[in-house]
């Protein structure tokens, strides 16, 4: 009989849960923007990647729930995202022994042990500037979609500087610079340069080693991607589903916790 284990994350802005199989097989993933109703979104996502498998909860021998609304969801078991970072990070990339995550409200740098377990960790939740909501807000401010920027940054030939760390002065300079006729690409540039710069910064805190896996909804933003390698100076290792990583961790410990 196979057993059926389950993450779950709900973010400050996305829900995803992962489904896997004994043999630590991922199965399915679903991932869906959830806004203030993510309890009720996730037990949704959950029920509805269980039917494509045939699957019902009753079957489900753990579930494992992390991210903010981790106490709101009836699971298993609730653990930090940190822990659960670590667990899918290390699971897909062993050598791993830093990892950089970018979500949508906060940052994180995780500074790992040889086993995977977390050495040490830096996290930035008391500002918006370096995380995914950021880069959002300037996206806004200069009417173009968020999945634009990285395309629009490859064409920049002059990045623009952003001096100010603050959402709300960033975004009144790149309105300055508009105004000043600078180019888009440009600014989105500086733009980008500046999250990699304050996720730069924390590094220096927990210290950086490699290999360094770059993780979060922000990882699918190939100009932070390039700018956040070249201010550290090494490569970056991406997941190709960089916003389930901390889900998939949470499964693989809701397997752990069911021994």
């Amino acid at each position: 009989m196979s057993n059926y284990y389950v993450g779950v994350d709900i973010g400050s802005l996305t829900v995803k849960v992962v489904l896997i199989n004994n043999d630590l097989e991922i199965l399915g993933q679903a991932k869906i923007r959830a806004g203030y109703h993510g309890r009720e979104v996730a037990i949704r996502l959950e029920e509805e990647l269980l039917a494509d498998f045939g699957l019902t909860i009753k079957q489900v021998t753990a579930t494992v729930a992390t991210g903010y609304g981790r106490v709101t969801f009836p699971s298993d078991r609730e653990l930090s995202e940190i822990t659960c970072q670590a667990k899918g990070i290390s699971h897909l990339f062993p050598s791993s022994r830093t990892i950089i995550d970018i979500g949508g409200q906060d940052s994180k740098v995780i500074k790992l042990f040889p086993n995977g377990k977390v050495a040490d960790f830096t996290m930035n939740d008391k500002c918006a500037a370096g995380t995914g909501r950021f880069l959002e807000v300037m996206a806004t401010a200069l009417e173009i979609e968020w999945h634009e920027i990285g395309e629009l940054v490859s064409s920049s030939e002059n990045p623009t500087k952003i001096s100010s760390f603050c959402t709300v002065f960033a975004e009144s300079e790149i309105i300055s610079q508009v105004s000043a006729g600078a180019l888009k690409s440009d600014i989105l540039a500086g733009v980008c340069d500046s999250v990699a710069s304050r996720v730069a910064s924390m590094t220096r805190r927990t210290g950086l080693e490699t290999d360094i896996v770059f993780t979060g909804g922000v990882a699918l933003n190939r100009g932070v991607v390039n700018a956040l390698t070249k201010q550290l100076g090494y490569p970056l290792l991406v997941f190709q589903e960089p916003v389930i990583t901390a889900a998939l961790g949470a499964a693989l410990l809701a397997r752990e916790i069911s021994k």
